[in-house]
């Protein structure tokens, strides 16, 4: 018989191991070390609404965020389709790695050529890993 477990529980499991990873951050001591002449010249993000930049905003989703108040403390002050009101993971990701300040969702209107040479966002917020999210939100 299998188990499948509520994307509740799941989210909450995620979310107690995001807060533990942001306290214990101030101490870790870890990482790569790029070589001198070695630089990351490109971030694809693959997830959920923790790092999606906008894909949802062109499909056909119940799980979309391209409406106030969404985007309120973001660039411009308009929602983006961003799961917040400011950047999320995969913006952070790419700025801190020196890439882009933002990272495109791959079905951005006003996506160019360059921006593929940097990297895209393929995340799709409401995806999941659980049986149960497939069949409730179909985003993919």
């Amino acid at each position: 018989m299998e188990h499948y477990y509520s994307s509740s529980s799941f989210g909450r499991i995620i979310t107690f191991v995001v807060v533990l990873v942001v306290l214990q951050g101030g101490r870790a001591k870890g990482g790569t070390k790029l070589r001198k002449n070695e630089s990351i010249l490109a971030i694809q993000a693959f997830g959920d609404s923790f790092l999606d930049t906008g894909n949802n905003n062109h499909l056909i989703s119940i799980t979309k965020c391209d409406f106030p108040p969404y985007g309120r403390d973001f660039l411009g002050g308009k929602p983006t389709g961003r799961f917040t009101d400011g950047k999320v993971f995969s913006d952070l990701f790419a700025e801190a790695l020196g890439v882009k300040e933002l990272l495109p969702s791959y079905h951005d209107k006003e996506l160019q050529m360059k921006d593929l040479e940097t990297g895209l966002c393929f995340a799709s917020g409401g995806s999941g890993y659980d049986p149960l999210s497939s069949k409730i939100n179909v985003n993919i």
